[in-house]
């Protein structure tokens, strides 16, 4: 339970340094280089609603078994762990990571590649955590 509320409170934290950073984020995503520029808004709104979406579920649902926020956050941290990946391995100049915006910047390194590492691992464990949940719920369920 706290791990998700955890969790949702940094992916809301996320969505909402990105929201305001909103005019900033096509070129956040563009030191990527993933896309032609008339992708990368797209690619920011996406990021930013499933975000918000995800960790405000997360957040205020805390004891929920539902797997549809998980699902969201491990969607939204295998997207930046991916975005870094590349972009570590091709050694491109990416001065803000962009995970809060224009906020927290870190410029991309190993530090950035462990965080991402640590929220991959979290989305492993609230994926089984959930599972787990699910199936005593349905067994106490099924023996009443």
């Amino acid at each position: 339970m706290w791990l998700r509320a955890v969790l949702g409170a940094i992916l809301t934290a996320m969505g909402l340094g990105q929201l305001v950073s909103w005019p900033a984020m096509p070129d956040i995503l563009a030191a990527y280089r993933i896309g032609p520029a008339v992708v990368l808004p797209w690619m920011a709104a996406v990021l930013i609603l499933a975000e918000l979406a995800g960790g405000l579920w997360l957040l205020t649902r805390p004891r929920s078994c539902a797997l549809t926020p998980v699902w969201i956050y491990t969607g939204v941290a295998v997207t930046w762990a991916g975005l870094a990946v590349q972009a570590f391995a091709r050694d491109l100049p990416v001065d803000n990571c962009g995970c809060f915006g224009r906020f927290l910047t870190q410029r991309l390194g190993w530090f950035v590649l462990v965080q991402d590492a640590l929220l991959l691992i979290y989305a492993g464990v609230l994926l089984r955590a959930t599972r787990k949940a699910r199936a005593r719920a349905a067994a106490a369920t099924s023996a009443r």
